[in-house]
C-alpha cells in the first residue's frame, strides 16, 4: 500500500493537572416570566399548574392526581453533550407551602429520585456517582423531568444549577464567525434570487455559505400546489430569507417571514412547520463543535417558535433538539446561547425555526411577520489534523486534551510516506502509557472527544503489516495491548492506520479461534397477548383492555460480557415461527433492563426455516450492553418460535473465513438464550423451570422499564396521544 508522509513527536506526559467546577446550567427562575420561560417540555396538562412571580417557578394544585406522572415538565432544555467520563451534581433550591414529595431526574432515566420538599428554603443536591449501576441522576437526554401530580398544595423551585468536574483548560480559546451578511445589509447574490416558474429552488451547496438566511412561506413557495409531484418533485422549497426595512428603524434592514398564510398540508403536525425560518453556517459541523448563537428577533404578534437542526439543504430535518422554544414579542430582543453538537446533531449545517409552533388544525395562530437581524455564528478556533492523547490506567497518567501531540509527516517502517506520532517517552517506564484517543481537532476536549477515530482490526503491536482501515468513532479510547511507548503511523487517504510498540510490557497477541455455533434449539411459546400487558400492575386501562404490549413474549441473545458502544460484531442464526410474524429488536443490559429502542431491526418470521445474518455494531445509546431482545408479541395471535445455530462474534476482516479473535456466546449450553412467555413473568435461562425461584441472578437484577415517553423522551401518561416509546419500542397511541 500508499502512504502519504515522519518525524517522531513525543508526548509529555501530564500528570495531577488540577480539575475545576464547570457550570453546565446556572438558573435564576425568580428573572424569569412565562414570555420568555426557555423550557424543555410542559405536558399540556402541567401547563394548567405553573405561573411565575417573585419567588420563581410556582406549582399549585388542590386535588392530588392518581400517578405522580401525570403532571410533569422540563423546566430547562437538556445539556447538550455529555461527558461520559464525568460525574454531574443537580442542585434545587425548593421550598413549599406543606411537606411532600416531587420527583426530578435526568430523563429517560428509570430510577426517579424525589426530593422532600418543606416549608423552608432548601437546596437539595443530587449527585450522580459514576461508574455506580443504580446512580439515579445520570442519562443520555440530561433534562432534568418534574414530576408531582400527587402534591396537593404550593412549591416553588427559585434556582436550579447543574455541575461538573473538567480539566482545566490550559489553551486560550478564539472564537471565529461563520456568517456573511448576518446584518442583513447586502443583497443577496444575483444566482440566489433566480426563479423557475415563480418559484425559487436554488439549491447550490456549492455556495450555501453565500446564504445564511433562509426562509419558508405558505403561499409563496410552499402551497398544496407544490406537493403534486411535478416539476418540484412535490416539495415546498425554502429560498433566501426575503431583506426588508426595519419596521422600527428605516436606515436598518432585517430579514423577515411573512406567516400571512397557514393552512393544513397532509397531517395535524405539518401546519407548525408550513412557515419556517433557517439560520444557515456554511458547512457541517462534527460531534463535540461549541457554537455561540446570537440574533435579534420580533414579530408583529407575540407567538413562539420551536427549533431543530437541520442539514445541509433547509428543510432537509436532522434532529429535533435546536436551540429550545423561542418566544417571540411585538418589541426586539437578543437571543444568545452557547450549545455543543451532540451525537444525534452531528452532520448539522442549520438551525431551523417552525415559527407556528402554537397553530393546530382547528385553531391556527393569526397571520404573522417575523423579523430577525444580526445573526452570528462562532465556532472555536481547533486546530486540525490529527492528534493522539494518551493515558495510563494503572500508574495514574491521565488524558491531556489540550495538550494532545500532533501527528506530522515521516516514514512508515517500510519507508512510506505517512503521518506518525509517539507517545511516552524511551527509557523511561513511568511515561508509559496503555490507552489513546486519536482526534482530527485540537484545542477544547469535547471537540476533540467528538471528533475521535478507531481502528476496526485486532492491534498487535509487533507487526508492521498490522495496517487497519479506521473510522469516525465518538469518545472513542482505544485500548492497547500492553503498557509501554508506542508509535502510530496514519495513512489519511487510505483511512489506514497501524501501531507498534517501542518498548514496554510483554505483548501477549490474541490470538485468531474458530467461530462456534450453539445449535442448541430455542422454542419460545408466545403466549396470545393480554390487557396484563398494560404496564404489568394487575390493573386493565379501560381502551387498553385485550390489547397488551409488544414485549409480553421476549427472546434474549445475551452476551458472556457487556460491549462498548462501536463494538462491531457479526450475528447468525436460523428462525422459524407456527405463523408469519414480525418481531422488534432492542439493545439490553441484562435481559429486560432496556437501553436502546432499536439493535438488529426486524425479523420476520416465517413457517419455514430461513437464516439471519447481520453485522451488528453497537449503538452510541447502549454503551455498555450485553444482550439484544426480540419482542415476540408484535403478533397477537399465540405463536410458537424456534431459533438455532447461533453464532454472535467480534467482526474482523483482517482474519480469514471462519476465524475471529472472540465469540461472544458459548459453543454449548443454553446459558447465553433467554426466553419470556406470557405478560408479567419475568426472563428466564431457556430450558429452566418457570416455576422455580432464583432462575439467575442475571434476572433477579434485571430493571423492566414499564414507563412510557414521548420522542423527546419525557414520560407521559398512558393516555397521551401521539407516537410514544414504551420499552424501547415506538407505537402510535391515538
Amino acid at each position: 500500500m500508499k502512504k502519504l508522509f515522519t518525524l517522531v513527536a513525543l508526548l509529555t506526559c501530564f500528570l495531577g493537572v488540577k480539575a475545576e467546577e464547570v457550570v453546565d446550567l446556572d438558573l435564576d427562575l425568580t428573572t424569569v416570566t412565562a414570555d420568555n420561560w426557555q423550557h424543555g417540555w410542559v405536558s399540556e396538562e402541567a401547563a394548567a399548574y405553573l405561573s411565575f412571580d417573585s419567588d420563581g417557578l410556582h406549582f399549585t394544585n388542590e386535588e392530588a392526581k392518581s400517578q405522580r406522572y401525570e403532571i410533569q415538565f422540563q423546566p430547562f432544555p437538556g445539556i447538550q453533550n455529555l461527558d461520559n467520563d464525568a460525574s454531574y451534581t443537580i442542585s434545587i433550591t425548593i421550598k413549599g407551602s406543606v411537606e411532600g414529595g416531587v420527583d426530578a431526574y435526568f430523563s429517560g432515566s428509570n430510577t426517579p429520585g424525589t426530593m422532600n420538599v418543606t416549608t423552608e428554603w432548601q437546596t437539595l443536591t443530587f449527585e450522580d456517582c459514576k461508574n455506580n449501576p443504580n446512580a439515579e441522576y445520570f442519562a443520555n437526554s440530561a433534562s432534568v423531568l418534574i414530576q408531582c401530580g400527587d402534591f396537593v398544595g404550593d412549591w416553588w423551585i427559585s434556582h436550579v444549577k447543574i455541575t461538573h468536574d473538567e480539566k482545566a483548560p490550559t489553551r486560550p480559546v478564539e472564537w471565529l464567525e461563520q456568517l456573511t451578511n448576518g446584518n442583513a445589509e447586502s443583497a443577496w447574490p444575483a444566482w440566489a434570487l433566480e426563479e423557475t416558474d415563480g418559484v425559487n429552488i436554488n439549491w447550490r451547496g456549492d455556495r450555501t455559505g453565500e446564504i445564511c438566511a433562509w426562509s419558508l412561506q405558505m403561499g409563496t413557495n410552499n402551497d398544496s400546489g407544490m406537493r403534486d409531484g411535478s416539476e418540484l418533485d412535490g416539495r415546498a422549497r425554502p429560498f433566501p430569507a426575503t431583506i426588508v426595512a426595519d419596521p422600527d428603524n428605516a436606515s436598518n434592514h432585517v430579514f423577515m417571514v411573512d406567516a400571512s398564510q397557514i393552512e393544513k398540508i397532509d397531517d395535524d403536525n405539518s401546519i407548525q412547520w408550513s412557515n419556517q425560518f433557517w439560520i444557515q453556517s456554511p458547512k457541517g459541523w462534527k460531534e463535540g463543535t461549541k457554537v455561540k448563537l446570537h440574533f435579534r428577533y420580533k414579530a408583529e404578534v407575540p407567538a413562539k417558535a420551536a427549533t431543530q437542526i437541520h442539514k445541509q439543504n433547509p428543510s432537509d430535518y436532522l434532529h429535533y433538539v435546536g436551540i429550545g422554544d423561542v418566544n417571540f414579542t411585538e418589541t426586539w430582543q437578543d437571543f444568545d446561547k452557547e450549545f455543543t453538537f451532540d451525537a444525534s446533531q452531528a452532520t448539522g449545517w442549520s438551525v431551523a425555526f417552525n415559527l407556528c409552533a402554537d397553530s393546530k388544525v382547528d385553531a391556527p395562530q393569526p397571520a404573522n411577520k417575523f423579523y430577525f437581524d444580526d445573526l452570528s455564528w462562532q465556532v472555536m478556533k481547533l486546530d486540525e489534523g490529527y492528534f493522539v492523547a494518551s493515558s495510563n490506567s494503572t500508574t495514574g497518567i491521565e488524558y491531556d486534551y489540550d495538550n494532545a501531540i500532533e501527528f506530522v509527516a515521516g516514514e512508515d517502517p517500510d519507508g512510506g510516506e505517512c503521518l506518525v506520532a509517539t507517545v511516552g517517552t524511551a527509557g523511561k517506564e513511568d511515561t508509559w502509557v496503555n490507552q489513546l484517543m486519536i482526534s482530527t481537532v485540537r484545542g477544547e476536549t469535547a471537540s476533540f472527544k467528538g471528533a475521535t477515530i478507531k481502528p476496526t482490526g485486532n492491534i498487535k503491536g509487533n507487526d508492521k503489516d498490522n495496517w487497519q482501515i479506521y473510522a469516525a468513532g465518538s469518545q472513542y479510547k482505544i485500548d492497547l495491548p500492553a503498557a509501554g511507548v508506542w508509535q502510530i503511523f496514519i495513512a489519511p487517504e487510505e483511512s489506514q492506520i497501524l501501531f507498534m510498540m517501542v518498548e514496554g510490557e510483554e505483548i501477549v497477541e490474541k490470538e485468531p479461534i474458530d467461530i462456534v455455533t450453539n445449535q442448541t434449539a430455542v422454542v419460545v411459546h408466545g403466549q396470545e397477548r393480554d390487557w396484563r400487558g398494560t404496564d404489568n400492575d394487575g390493573n386493565p386501562i379501560e381502551e387498553e383492555v385485550g390489547e397488551g404490549q409488544p414485549w409480553d413474549n421476549q427472546f434474549f441473545i445475551f452476551a458472556n460480557r457487556t460491549l462498548a458502544k462501536g463494538t462491531e460484531t457479526v450475528l447468525k442464526f436460523k428462525y422459524k415461527a407456527s405463523v408469519e410474524a414480525r418481531t422488534t429488536t432492542q439493545c439490553h443490559g441484562a435481559p429486560g433492563a432496556y437501553m436502546h429502542w432499536e439493535a438488529i431491526h426486524d425479523v420476520i418470521f416465517t413457517e419455514d426455516w430461513l437464516d439471519f445474518e447481520y453485522d451488528f455494531t453497537v449503538p452510541n445509546e447502549a454503551d455498555g450492553m450485553q444482550c439484544i431482545a426480540f419482542n415476540m408479541a408484535e403478533i397477537k395471535e399465540a405463536c410458537d418460535y424456534e431459533l438455532t445455530d447461533f453464532q454472535w462474534y467480534l467482526k474482523d476482516e483482517t482474519l480469514e473465513e471462519g476465524k475471529t479473535y472472540e465469540n461472544l456466546i458459548n459453543e454449548t449450553g443454553a446459558d447465553n438464550f433467554y426466553v419470556k412467555e406470557g405478560a408479567g413473568t419475568a426472563p428466564r435461562i431457556f430450558g429452566t423451570d418457570p416455576e422455580e425461584d432464583g432462575i439467575s441472578s442475571v434476572v433477579a437484577k434485571s430493571n423492566v422499564s414499564t414507563a412510557t415517553f414521548n420522542l423527546a423522551g419525557q414520560r407521559v401518561a398512558n393516555q397521551y396521544k401521539g407516537i410514544v416509546v414504551k420499552n424501547g419500542r415506538k407505537s402510535i397511541n391515538k
